[in-house]
């Protein structure tokens, strides 16, 4: 594993044609960063981030450190956006979970500006897995520390284009709080990866996988990273709130479940007056403690630290429960799931979910079915190892699975690319970029079968890829290819997809 986790990777700036019949690219370029840019200029890690605290430099004077301590006490986080890329009208930015994202060029991979959401809403965390409606808008959420003596979950909306009576153009600057639903702790917010969405609701867990701010505020004093801040309280509830997105309100009933961790929901969907919703739920937050890099150079089979096995799970939630029924009873009455729903004293429900499979993480749907009901989940599969090596497609309604591997291959997160104008919800492909940890095997772009998840192609490129967890990028059909100059050994005419990976 040192050969994927022990060494940076050089950056590929320019195009390099892959071994395929056909035309596919391939480029990378670290995200030129205000925290990219420090770091390098220093030559030693200088910004802060989740897992390693920056210190200051031991030469300066007991004045300068006393003032790095002090500015260290209400951290401004990085910009060093490398979780995934999302789209906000016709811009393209990286993000992580922060306030701050960065503009890229999709096509150069090239950084553009820096945008604070702290200039359109009152948050200092987002997630960086925002959920896109019918017409475009981003649908987001983040954290407001204690603004105004409250500790607040913000839900906002980014529209899709700018009003045709305004002159400004950027629609960010448009952007909408839907809802904001106040934390249980005013120092101890839920952490919090993603959240689901469904045509008329918001779903969002408030785990016990908790932030202490005090614990925030004083880390860089005691000499410790912002990882250390956030704490499982197993001893405590997974509250389940649910926004009604016409009215922007949450639902009065007071819904809960066992304690847990959720990093990535699959999908949710409205049946017969229940939400229901899939997510990958862990026992505990010890995975977290897999992707320390010590941690991940010496990872294999034989010695694991991965404690605790993800588990896609349903939840059923009724949307309206009834006052009069008998505590204990169960106020789910479907016949597509066995999850339930029991009535307790004063008024609260207990959300006990279906298990559908173990092992999964990273899962992605057809998105055209983000919302509504639907079949598959194209996911990694995990087993020991935190690292996928394989890919499997899950189908929720017959409970089986197809699965693809190659010894010695790590695949990046699936993506489902659907056939234009498809009517079934596999019809499509899944890409992936495949890297190797034998030294000798070159990385590939694999193409598989949504349906069949069998193999139709793979492109081989000469480079020293990183492996990508989030993050892989396939441009859509805004995006025209077609207008940028192909490189010099490229055939006349020929069409140039592409896939582009920013780090």
């Amino acid at each position: 594993m040192d050969v994927i986790f022990g060494r940076n990777k050089k950056e590929q700036v320019e195009p390099v044609r892959a071994k395929v019949r056909g035309e596919v690219y391939y480029r990378s370029k670290y995200l030129r960063s205000d925290t990219y840019n420090a770091n390098i200029e220093a030559n030693r890690i200088v910004v802060s981030e989740f897992g390693t605290m920056a210190y200051p430099d031991p030469c300066k004077n007991i004045f300068s450190k006393a003032f790095s301590y002090l500015s260290h006490t209400i951290p401004d986080f990085t910009d060093n956006c490398l979780i995934n890329i999302i789209k906000c009208g016709r811009d393209f930015y990286a993000t992580t979970e922060t306030n701050y994202i960065r503009k890229i060029d999709p096509q150069t991979l090239e950084t553009l500006e820096k945008v604070d959401y702290r200039k359109y809403v009152a948050i200092n965390l987002a997630t960086a897995h925002p959920h896109y409606d019918s017409a475009g808008n981003v649908l987001n959420m983040g954290t407001s520390i204690v603004d105004k003596g409250k500790t607040k979950y913000v839900i906002f909306k980014i529209p899709a284009a700018v009003p045709d009576r305004t002159k400004e153009k950027s629609p960010l600057k448009h952007t909408e709080v839907l809802c904001s639903i106040h934390s249980r702790s005013l120092l101890s917010p839920s952490y919090y990866h993603s959240f689901g969405i469904t045509e008329n609701y918001i779903v969002f867990l408030e785990q016990p996988f908790k932030l202490d701010i005090l614990k925030l505020a004083t880390a860089y004093i005691r000499g410790v990273n912002w990882a250390s801040c956030l704490t499982f309280h197993k001893e405590e509830k997974t509250h389940i709130h649910v926004v009604d997105r016409r009215t922007g309100k949450p639902v009065s009933t007071k819904f809960y479940t066992d304690p847990m961790v959720v990093f990535h929901h699959v999908n949710a969907y409205e049946e017969d007056g229940c939400l229901l919703f899939d997510a990958i739920a862990y026992e505990d937050s010890s995975l977290y403690q897999c992707f320390y890099l010590a941690h991940l150079k010496n990872n294999s089979e034989e010695n694991s630290v991965v404690t605790c096995v993800s588990a896609l799970k349903r939840f059923a939630v009724p949307l309206c429960v009834d006052k009069n029924a008998e505590v204990g009873s169960d106020l789910v009455k479907l016949a597509s799931t066995t999850a339930r729903a029991l009535k307790e004293k004063d008024d609260q429900v207990y959300c006990q979910p279906e298990l559908l499979c173990e092992g999964l993480e990273l899962p992605q749907i057809n998105y055209a079915h983000n919302g509504k009901r639907y079949r598959y989940v194209f996911a990694a599969e995990i087993q020991r190892s935190p690292i996928p090596n394989k890919m499997i497609k899950y189908d929720i309604l017959t409970k089986s699975s197809l699965k693809w591997e190659e010894e010695h291959y790590w695949p990046a997160e699936p993506l489902f690319v659907p056939t234009p104008g498809a009517k079934d919800e596999d019809d499509g492909i899944i890409l992936s970029a495949i890297i190797s940890s034998d030294p000798q095997k070159p990385p590939f772009l694999l193409v598989l079968d949504a349906k069949s998840f069998t193999e139709l192609a793979r492109a081989y490129v000469d480079v020293d890829m990183h492996l990508d967890l989030h993050g892989l990028f396939i441009p859509d059909a805004d995006l025209d290819l077609s207008k940028r100059a192909p490189p010099q050994d490229a055939q006349d005419g020929a069409s140039e997809p592409c896939v582009a990976s920013q780090t």
